[in-house]
């Protein structure tokens, strides 16, 4: 009998540690909006019986220092554009896929199926979800039209503009608008201009925000009509705050952005698999078009119809000389 009794304790402890292993899963993503909606939380969660953790972020610089401090040990999938590669692929951040473990991964475009900014060593680092663009938006009932850059540097805006406060995207922004041939790889005079364009910006600039939802309420506690914004669905979330707003890609041209999960040092990789297999679903990319405005990799998108106007992405000659260049421009007078 107390053998039969001990059989059946070690079977219950075998099994309930076994359930709690595996009850206590948990998916960490670090992404900016849009990449982590509630309804598909609900669904992996109850498909794959783990918890979802999301860090929304506000800048590239925040999610590297983020990915950076813990080693890629806090994330499992981090949202990245194909620009970053080297700076995480140099620090050993992340870590790359297995395609065979992508059962939806035909359901990309070709176009986003073979993206060579992905590819380390002959390894895929990164699965496209995403593409846009970096923008102005404007008050049309402030300004009217607008069509130009001109407007983020004209004194008669003082005060009334906010800015990203991001490193890369702004220097590559000046150096677009001063027609610059390869605003990712400056020379010592080039990054010279486009450091006093910024500083002359800056003199005009209320403040910079540090990511969607700050830029939204700033926006909306008033005074202000111009941003230099985060993207397509900044303009669907000021119009619904009751703003009469417009989002454009000025004659000078805009960035481009395409963007992946990328899977960090520290990952499950059974649930980061599986997470970007689900999100790289139809319907999935169907519901984030819809609510957010992003380009959809698995078909293709309505309403971004500027594409040749945009300056994609590429990494930087050297993004610590940017770095220091952006804080320079922050703290002069």
């Amino acid at each position: 009998m107390k053998k039969i009794i001990y059989t059946f304790l070690s079977f219950l402890f075998v099994f309930s540690f076994s359930f709690s292993s595996f009850a206590a899963k948990e998916l960490s993503l670090g992404c900016f909006e849009g990449y982590a909606e509630q309804e598909w939380i609900d669904e992996f969660e109850a498909k794959y019986d783990a918890k979802v953790k999301v860090k929304y972020v506000g800048s590239v610089d925040e999610l590297f220092a983020l990915t950076q401090a813990s080693k890629g040990e806090d994330f499992d999938l981090i949202s990245i554009d194909t620009s970053l590669f080297p700076r995480y692929g140099g620090a050993g951040l992340i870590k790359p896929y297995d395609k065979s473990k992508l059962s939806n991964f035909g359901n990309l475009m070709p176009a986003f199926q073979d993206v060579k900014e992905v590819m380390i060593d002959g390894e895929m680092y990164g699965v496209s979800i995403a593409w846009g663009s970096l923008g102005l938006i404007y008050d049309v009932d402030v300004h009217g039209e607008i069509d130009s850059w001109d407007a983020m540097w004209d004194p008669a805006n003082a005060g009334k503009m906010i800015v990203l406060d991001d490193t890369n995207n702004n220097i590559v922004n000046a150096a677009i608008y001063l027609g610059m041939d390869n605003p990712y790889n400056l020379s010592e005079a080039e990054m010279e201009q486009v450091k006093q364009k910024l500083i002359e910006q800056k003199q005009l600039v209320r403040t910079y925000y540090a990511g969607f939802e700050e830029g939204n309420q700033i926006f909306d506690g008033g005074g202000i009509s111009l941003m230099f914004s985060m993207g397509e669905f900044q303009e669907k979330a000021l119009q619904d705050m009751g703003h009469n707003v417009k989002y454009i890609i000025p004659k000078e041209g805009g960035i481009g952005w395409l963007d992946t999960w990328a899977m960090t040092s520290g990952a499950d990789e059974d649930l980061a698999h599986a997470w970007v297999d689900f999100f790289i679903q139809k319907s999935t990319q169907e519901l984030m078009n819809e609510r957010y405005g992003y380009g959809t990799v698995t078909h293709e998108s309505s309403g971004l119809d500027y594409a040749d106007r945009l300056n994609w992405l590429q990494p930087a000659e050297d993004f610590e000389w940017r770095n220091r260049v952006w804080n320079e421009v922050k703290a002069s007078n």
